[in-house]
C-alpha cells in the first residue's frame, strides 16, 4: 500500500520544531548535525521554508523563525477558537458526570475561564466566561503555576498578594510550592474549598504534542458531593476528555 504521508512535509515540521528547543537561528550545518542531511538537501529545505515565509534569513546561511508561522499560531491559539473546540467537550463531561465543568487559559497571573458547562442542579458559582481566577486558590491556577519555569514562578510570587479567601486558602509560598510539586508529579490539581468554601474541584491539563499546556479542564461541584474519593473518580473521564481535545486540535500523529 502506498503511504499517504509526504515525508518532506514531515521533515519541514521537524526543522521548524527545532525552535521549540530554544534555538534562535538554524543553518544547513544545524540540519546536518540534527538530521544527518547532506548540504544540498539542507539548503533546499531552508530556501523553500524561506520562500513560504516560515523562515527569514538573518545572515548568509542563517535563518530565524518567520512571522508567517506566528500569524498562523495566533489564529490557531485564539481563545475564541479554543473555546469553540472545548465547549462540546465540557458539555459531554457535565452530562456524563452530573457536575459543572470549566476550561481555562493563563494570562501570567490568573487562570481565565474561556468556556463553562453547568449541571442541571442547584449550584451558584460566581464564574463566567472571561472571569479571572486566583491562581493560588484554584485547581486551574495550580495547574498553570506548576507549568511555569523557576524564574517565571519567582516573578509570580513576587507580585502576588495572597488573600485569605477561606480557611483552606494557601497564603504562603512554601505551602503552595509543596502542593505544586504534587501537581507536577500527578498532573492533576485540586481545589478543596480554597476560593469558595462550598465548592470543590479537580483539574487536569490539556497538552500540545510538545508537552506545553494549552488549557486546563476541570469538574467542580458542591463540597458535600465532591469528596477526595469522588474527585479522584472523575480523573479517568477528565483525562479522556483532555486527550480527545488534544486529538481534535492536533490530529492523530499515528495515522
Amino acid at each position: 500500500m502506498i503511504s499517504q504521508i509526504n515525508n518532506s512535509v514531515v521533515k519541514a515540521f521537524e526543522i521548524l520544531s527545532l525552535f521549540n528547543e530554544g534555538i534562535e537561528q538554524i543553518s544547513a550545518a544545524t540540519l546536518a548535525t540534527r538530521f544527518g542531511m547532506n548540504a544540498v538537501s539542507a539548503h533546499r529545505f531552508l530556501r523553500t521554508l524561506e520562500r513560504t515565509g516560515a523562515l527569514v534569513a538573518v545572515s548568509r546561511g542563517s535563518y530565524r523563525l518567520g512571522y508567517a508561522i506566528a500569524d498562523l499560531g495566533k489564529r490557531a491559539a485564539d481563545p475564541g477558537s479554543l473555546a469553540g473546540a472545548v465547549q462540546p467537550v465540557l458539555e459531554k463531561l457535565t452530562r456524563d458526570l452530573g457536575e459543572g465543568s470549566m476550561a481555562t487559559i493563563f494570562d501570567g497571573e490568573a487562570a481565565v475561564c474561556i468556556a463553562k458547562a453547568v449541571a442541571d442542579r442547584p449550584l451558584f458559582v460566581d464564574v463566567r466566561k472571561g472571569s479571572r481566577l486566583e491562581a493560588y486558590a484554584t485547581a486551574h491556577g495550580k495547574l498553570w503555576l506548576a507549568q511555569l519555569g523557576e524564574s517565571d514562578l519567582d516573578r509570580y510570587f513576587e507580585r502576588t498578594d495572597f488573600r485569605t479567601m477561606t480557611e483552606a486558602t494557601a497564603t504562603t509560598r512554601a505551602k503552595l510550592e509543596a502542593e505544586l510539586d504534587d501537581v507536577r508529579r500527578k498532573r492533576v490539581a485540586y481545589n478543596r474549598g480554597e476560593r469558595e468554601s462550598e465548592i470543590h474541584g479537580i483539574a487536569v491539563p490539556v497538552l500540545a504534542r510538545s508537552g506545553q499546556m494549552i488549557c486546563g479542564l476541570s469538574v467542580f461541584g458542591a463540597s458535600a458531593r465532591m469528596s477526595d474519593e469522588a474527585m479522584d473518580g472523575f480523573i479517568p473521564a477528565l483525562r479522556d476528555a483532555a486527550k480527545n481535545l488534544s486529538l481534535h486540535l492536533y490530529g492523530d500523529s499515528e495515522t
